[in-house]
C-alpha cells in the first residue's frame, strides 16, 4: 500500500462512508442469506444498496478501495464479501502520522 493509493482512495466520500459503514457492519446493513456480516464481510449487493448506486458503480468504488488495500475480499458461491482490512488501515494511520 502506498500512502498516494489510499489517498486517491479516500478522496471520495462514499469510498469513506463504506469504511465506515464496515467496521459495524451489524449496524449498518440488513442480515445476508450467506455469509457472516463480522466474519466473513458484506456482500458487494449490499454495499451498493445502501449507497443507492449501481452495482458496476459500487463496484468501482470497491476495487479501489481493495488496491489501495484497505478492504478484504472473499468469495463464497458467487458472491463476494468485503471488510476493513484493520492491519492495512493501522499501518496507514502510522504512515499519515510519520510522514505529514
Amino acid at each position: 500500500m502506498t500512502m498516494a493509493a489510499a489517498a486517491r482512495a479516500l478522496a471520495s466520500e462514499r469510498r469513506v462512508k463504506i469504511l465506515e459503514w464496515l467496521k459495524d457492519p451489524a449496524a449498518h446493513f440488513r442480515p445476508q442469506v450467506d455469509g457472516e456480516l463480522f466474519k466473513d464481510g458484506v456482500c458487494g449487493l449490499l454495499i451498493a444498496e445502501k449507497l443507492g448506486v449501481s452495482q458496476p458503480t459500487a463496484s468501482e468504488h470497491r476495487r479501489m478501495l481493495s488496491q489501495a488495500g484497505l478492504l478484504q475480499t472473499k468469495r463464497i458461491e458467487q458472491w463476494t464479501f468485503y471488510k476493513r482490512d484493520e492491519s492495512r488501515i493501522k499501518a496507514l494511520k502510522g504512515l499519515i502520522t510519520r510522514d505529514l
